[in-house]
């Protein structure tokens, strides 16, 4: 009886149905973009979605993208727990376990993670009416390395690296990125997680293109960044220098900085203290509204 609950269990999580009240969704199926494998376990991507209580719903959803330096993910911690912060106060939210870069899965692994992040948002945008929420309340919130990955479906949105033959739109209403690495310059980035996208030697070409404050344009998406001045894991300055680049595009963008606390500040304070700025900044942008959709 016990083996039949867990067979069941997994088999619910294979065909996406609901699990403990939230559903995984797969972001792929038969054939995976990029991958040199045939569809497989270790290269599945996929979405948990967090829906929040209908009477509460306000119309928004954030796709969330925890951090770990592209070597891990730091799913439960800078994933689950944000999705239930943001679902109690009526966002949608979804959790992405995005592929971490692989040179034995994939055909070019600095684009794995990318491709499942537009995959990510086309999904939700193209479903958004069955959720009850708004296609153009979309947002992104990344953690981190998972904050370069947010920041890079922002600032590469007009090229699609999936199929998209409805050409649904790939750009993030509204970013959100806490301690991101932004960078892949050597003065700045994190060198763990540019190691892990990019490869021990990349190209001059390569590190530009996923340098992501090199391209800002007016059609980025509005955006809040905060982080701390004491992060020694990634450097303050990622943040700075993508609000430097907002800025000069003329942007709306928010930078709040935190004195100390080190990188993962946010999982050691109390969830206001870091929500209600969020949604302070997504208020006064216009995408969330908690009295209409």
């Amino acid at each position: 009886m016990v083996n039949k609950s867990i067979s069941l269990f997994f088999f619910c999580l294979t065909i996406g149905y609901s699990v403990s009240g939230q559903e995984i969704l797969p972001l792929s199926s038969d054939s995976i973009p990029n991958s040199i494998l045939k569809s497989g376990k270790d290269e599945q991507s996929s979405m948990e979605m967090y829906l929040p209580l209908k009477e509460n719903a306000t119309g928004t959803a954030v796709i969330i993208f925890p951090g770990g330096g592209y070597a891990f993910l730091a799913y439960e911690e800078e994933g689950v727990l944000i999705a239930k912060a943001f679902a109690k106060r009526g966002i949608a939210a979804f959790v992405v376990r995005y592929r971490l870069p692989k040179n034995e899965t994939m055909k070019d692994k600095s684009f794995g993670p990318l491709i499942d992040a537009q995959q990510a948002i086309k999904t939700v945008r193209s479903k958004a009416a069955s959720w009850d929420i708004n296609t153009h309340r979309i947002g992104v919130i990344g953690y981190s390395a998972g904050g370069h990955l947010a920041s890079t479906l922002g600032t590469h949105f007009s090229k699609s690296y999936v199929p998209n033959q409805k050409n649904i739109s790939l750009r993030p209403d509204f970013m959100i990125l806490v301690y991101p690495v932004i960078s892949m310059e050597d003065s700045l980035t994190h060198i763990g997680s540019r190691i892990c996208l990019l490869g021990m030697d990349p190209s001059k070409e390569r590190v530009n293109m996923f340098s992501n404050e090199l391209h800002v344009t007016k059609e980025t998406p509005p955006t809040y960044l905060t982080h701390t001045g004491d992060d020694s894991l990634v450097d303050v300055n990622n943040s700075i220098v993508f609000y430097q680049a907002l800025q000069k595009n003329r942007v709306d963008a928010e930078l709040h900085l935190f004195p100390k606390g080190n990188h993962g500040f946010t999982q050691r304070m109390p969830v206001n203290e870091w929500l209600e700025p969020m949604l302070a900044f997504l208020k006064r942008e216009g995408f969330y509204n908690n009295s209409s959709k």
